[in-house]
């Protein structure tokens, strides 16, 4: 059972298809929706507002969702928030992607299907428009997404609206093997960085 909290008279509200890591923390007024993920060390906090999740939405291993008091954060449908990455206090558009251990800052708005590059700073009342890749600190638009570039995103984060349901299914608690065994599965080469997909 993940950490779920109550606070204030609020409980989250969390669709059974979602999946939230034992190991993440949601509390307050907080909405998720159908085939969310939400992984390990997550910080989900509806305490001072309120946060929505729309259906297929993940939210990776510590990432933080927080706001300034009476402020609502939305992560539209499709969005994809690598690890590690801090939303505080922002809208972010249909399948957009968050690089790892970027920082979005309050009332920012990521268009649909953007793209922001890992480490970047996206700063307080940014508005980024419709499928713009995003780099730096502060961030700058930098080009536009390509189709090639959306599709490659769509695909990850398939994964990713898969992987509820798996962890549903298969996830759960074990005792470490002290010896590799004979045989062991080889997992799959079924998504490739974006890097050597361009390159094909």
């Amino acid at each position: 059972m993940a950490n779920i909290f109550e606070f204030n008279g609020y409980k989250p509200v969390i669709d059974r298809s979602a999946f939230i890591h034992p190991n993440a923390t949601v509390t307050g007024n907080v909405i998720i929706g159908k085939n969310v993920y939400v992984g390990p060390g997550a910080a989900i906090r509806g305490d001072w507002g309120q946060i929505i999740i729309e259906d297929d939405c993940n939210v990776q291993e510590n990432c933080t969702i927080h706001m300034f008091p009476g402020t609502t954060v939305l992560l539209k449908e499709s969005a994809h928030v690598g690890h590690g990455a801090i939303i505080h206090g922002a809208t972010l558009g249909k399948n957009c992607l968050i690089g790892m251990n970027s920082v979005i800052m309050d009332n920012a708005v990521i268009g649909d299907e953007c793209i922001i590059g890992a480490l970047s700073m996206v700063p307080a009342e940014m508005v980024i428009e419709k499928r713009k890749v995003v780099v730096g600190n502060p961030a700058k638009v930098i080009k536009d997404v390509s189709d090639d570039m959306i599709e490659w995103k769509t695909k990850g984060t398939k994964l990713y609206q898969q992987l509820p349901s798996d962890c549903h299914s298969s996830l759960k608690p074990c005792e470490p093997l002290t010896r590799m065994p004979a045989f062991r599965p080889q997992q799959q080469d079924e998504y490739k960085t974006w890097q050597k997909e361009k390159k094909k």
